[in-house]
């Protein structure tokens, strides 16, 4: 009676787990500094958690010293965890685009450098098929003349969450924050990129 009980339970484990797997996915985004990339994310029915980090390198557990200073390959993200029956992949691409200089591989706004450029890493196959859709869709709608420069990558196993001060960095430093915000040029580039938009 124990060992059916036992049967029983890790059975129930299993199909909790996999219902708790299926009611998740997860998405990476570059756009810059990671600060700037989780509020328009937090904000979306659906999304469960933003975290930043790290990724496209070849440095295991780098620091962000190593990353801003160049040389290991990553690119400063914002990794997005969400429930895909609330909010799909493609709502959150198109989130992604007006919040990113699209014309700019060299960085963005101030920060520059290969960990600022903008690249969409995708996790599977579809999400590489819709990312690259979406990029499409964008060249012949976009609102501005330059070409779009951002990649589209594998994600594989490169991500590493950055360091605990710089999660939800404009909640915890909400001055500071804007300060920087404002002094990148962030929202003036923006808004000149995407003013027509639509």
């Amino acid at each position: 009676m124990q060992y059916r009980k036992s049967l029983l339970f890790i059975a129930a484990l299993v199909i909790t787990t996999s219902i708790q797997a299926s009611e998740t996915a997860r998405a990476t985004f570059a756009g810059g500094c990671f600060w700037c990339m989780e509020p328009p994310y937090d904000k979306l029915e659906g999304v469960l958690q933003t975290v930043s980090g790290y990724a496209g390198g070849d440095v295991d557990n780098p620091t962000y010293e190593q990353v801003a200073a160049g040389g290991t390959g990553h690119v400063e993200v914002v990794q997005i965890t969400y429930n895909p029956e609330k909010i799909t992949y493609e709502e959150l691409l198109e989130v992604y685009w007006p919040e990113t200089d699209p014309t700019d591989a060299g960085g963005q706004f101030c920060d520059r450098g290969e960990s600022y450029r903008p690249v969409i890493f995708y996790h599977d196959d579809q999400q590489k098929q819709l990312a690259e859709a979406s990029k499409a869709n964008l060249a012949e709608s976009k609102p501005f003349d330059e070409p779009i420069m951002t990649t589209i990558e594998p994600l594989e196993d490169s991500f590493y969450p950055a360091e605990d001060y710089h999660q939800n960095y404009y909640e915890k430093n909400p001055i500071r924050y804007k300060f920087y915000r404002y002094n990148c040029g962030r929202d003036k580039r923006l808004e000149q990129l995407w003013a027509n938009e639509g």
